[in-house]
């Protein structure tokens, strides 16, 4: 989905390239490592017929997959073992999380699932399902 309109939504998404973004602030961020999160992203846009919210990759390194959920979703839940979550309240350290632009290029970061009018972030519940760790 691209929002190339003169409205730019969400408006912590950059219009180009990436920038960080404080967790806890816009969201907070569920981050999992690599092949684990590419098959939790997945299973989570399979079971919601593509429209799963905010899911973003990194190209390099531990290719960590970043699930952002509303603010204060994060410390709201419980998370299976790996999972590590940033924002919230409560929250000692100040964790900054790049965000990729909707378009052109964003390497090393890109969406694996975008936000939407419908899913503006991650269901925490669809999320726990996916990872294995049953509902909220």
């Amino acid at each position: 989905m691209t929002m190339n309109n003169a409205i730019h939504w969400p408006d912590w998404v950059p219009v180009a390239g990436h920038q960080l973004r404080v967790s806890g602030v816009h969201f907070d961020a569920l981050r999992v490592p690599g092949v684990r999160g590419e098959l939790v992203a997945a299973r989570l846009i399979e079971e919601a017929d593509g429209d799963a919210g905010p899911v973003i990759c990194e190209a390099v390194g531990f290719r960590w997959m970043y699930f952002l959920v509303a603010p204060g979703a994060a410390r709201a839940h419980s998370w299976p073992l790996g999972v590590q979550r940033f924002g919230g309240a409560g929250c000692r350290t100040v964790t900054y999380i790049g965000v990729p632009a909707l378009d052109g290029n964003t390497w090393p970061l890109r969406w694996y699932s975008e936000p939407t009018p419908t899913a503006p972030f991650v269901d925490p519940a669809g999320l726990r399902a996916a990872l294995g760790g049953g509902s909220a």
